[in-house]
C-alpha cells in the first residue's frame, strides 16, 4: 500500500491575508509531498507497507527514524490542512466549546494555553489540543512527533493542530511566530475539532 498526497480542501490563496498563498503552495507541494515520497520509499518491502498509517504510528518506536519523521509529516500535514479554514475563525459551539469550558474554564483560558504552547516549542514541531483519558489537554511535539505515537509524552486523539516549523511562515513572517500563531486564530476549522471530538 502507498500512500497519496492528498489535495488541498481549498485554493492556495483561500487563507489569505493569515497564510499567504506562495506559503501554501510550498508547504503541499514541497515539504508535504517529499514526507509522502519518502514514507513510501522507507516502507517499500517492509511490514509497515500492509499498515495504515495509524498503526505505524502507534508503534513508531519499533521502526527506524527515517519513518517516524516522514510517517509523522505526512500524517500531521493530512490533518493540519483540514484544521485550516477560509471560512474559519470565531469561537467553538457545541460539544467542543463545552469540552473546553470544563477542561480549561474558559475557551480564553484554552486559547492562552495553546498559544504559549505553539509560542515555546523550541525549534521545530507542532502545539495540539488532544482528547486524552477522557479529557481535553494541550501539548506540544518536537519535529514530525505527534500524540499517536508511542513516544509521545501525551498520547491520545488529535482534535486541533498547530504547524510551527518554519516553513509554515517564514516567509510572511518571517521571525514573528507569534504573529502566525495569533493569525491562526482566523482560520481554524472548529467543525473539523467538533468532528473529530464525536468521531
Amino acid at each position: 500500500m502507498s500512500f497519496k498526497l492528498a489535495d488541498l480542501p481549498y485554493a492556495y490563496d483561500a487563507l489569505e491575508p493569515y497564510i499567504d498563498a506562495r506559503t501554501m503552495e510550498i508547504h503541499h507541494t514541497k515539504h508535504h509531498a517529499a514526507y509522502t515520497t519518502n514514507l513510501n520509499n522507507l516502507i517499500a518491502g517492509t511490514d509497515a507497507e500492509n499498515l495504515t498509517i495509524e498503526k505505524i504510528l502507534e508503534g513508531v518506536s519499533k521502526y527506524p527514524v527515517g519513518i517516524r519523521n516522514n510517517g509523522g509529516g505526512f500524517y500531521n500535514h493530512n490533518l493540519f490542512w483540514n484544521f485550516l479554514s477560509p471560512n474559519g475563525g470565531g469561537k467553538p459551539s457545541g460539544e467542543l466549546l463545552k469540552a473546553i469550558d470544563t477542561d480549561f474554564g474558559s475557551y480564553d483560558g484554552f486559547k492562552e494555553k495553546f498559544t504559549a504552547a505553539a509560542a515555546t516549542r523550541f525549534g521545530s514541531g507542532w502545539a495540539w489540543l488532544v482528547k486524552a483519558g477522557g479529557k481535553l489537554v494541550v501539548t506540544s511535539t518536537p519535529n514530525q512527533d505527534n500524540p499517536l505515537m508511542d513516544i509521545a509524552d501525551v498520547k491520545g486523539t488529535p482534535l486541533l493542530a498547530l504547524d510551527v516549523w518554519e516553513h509554515a511562515y517564514y516567509l510572511n513572517y518571517q521571525n514573528r511566530r507569534p504573529d502566525y500563531i495569533a493569525a491562526f486564530w482566523n482560520v481554524v476549522n472548529w467543525a473539523e475539532a467538533e468532528k473529530r471530538l464525536k468521531g
